[in-house]
């Protein structure tokens, strides 16, 4: 943990816009993204070794492994979960597991206020979250959840900034509810970061926050059954 030059490897397969970055002492050294029209286990390695390139790193300095392990898309995050333990496994570095919403939101960097980080969950539900970010730092305001527009509607906290790939599908109902009082970012500029994945698994390192390579698991948000009755 007192290592000065800790090293971590970033990747975020969650939404259809892969990832990979790298962080030394909880800096962005490198980062690559791609968009992946069908599935992302045939173009990840080849990103992976892209950003090490540029990172000038091997595999092997690498100090921990860092993945973005939901909620989001299911086959998405297997794909990324599995090449993270195989890496894991093969280097003898930890894993960290990083939850998709906040990795998101934390790619607003210098942003303040409340910010909604929304991905599309299909049939018209939407994995959610909030957090406040102030001068001091982020605060996490309601956890994960798995919801229908209709309920999202009625708790999104306004003003706040928006981003995430419901913001296309949802974005219409959201600014006809509120108005001026959201911010609505394009997805295809304000995605998914390893480069920020990478610095919260080294933050998440600091406080020995590391996940067994056998028993992580992406984090499949149920929507609450109280909703799921009434839809």
């Amino acid at each position: 943990v007192g290592d000065k030059r800790l090293r971590i490897l970033g990747l975020d397969t969650a939404t259809w816009r892969g990832s990979v970055g790298v962080s030394v002492d909880g800096s962005v050294v490198a980062e690559r993204s791609q968009r992946s029209r069908a599935s992302h286990a045939a173009a990840l390695l080849p990103l992976i070794e892209e950003t090490l390139n540029a990172a000038d790193c091997s595999l092997g300095s690498m100090d921990a492994i860092a993945i973005s392990n939901g909620p989001g898309s299911f086959s998405g995050l297997r794909v990324g979960l599995s090449v993270a333990k195989g890496l894991a496994c093969a280097t003898g570095r930890p894993l960290i597991g990083v939850p998709t919403l906040e990795a998101l939101a934390r790619t607003l960097d210098g942003v303040r206020g409340v910010v909604w980080p929304l991905l599309d969950a299909r049939k018209g539900e939407i994995y959610a979250a909030s957090f406040e970010a102030a001068a001091t730092g982020w605060t996490r305001l309601i956890p994960d959840q798995l919801l229908s527009i209709a309920a999202l509607l009625e708790i999104l906290p306004a003003p706040g900034v928006v981003l995430g790939d419901a913001v296309p599908t949802y974005g219409d109902a959201l600014r006809e509810r509120f108005g001026d009082g959201v911010t609505l970012l394009p997805f295809d500029r304000y995605g998914p970061r390893g480069g920020v994945v990478a610095t919260l698994g080294w933050e998440r390192w600091q406080h020995g926050m590391v996940e067994s390579v056998a028993t992580l698991e992406p984090a499949y948000t149920q929507m609450a059954s109280a909703e799921r009755k009434s839809a």
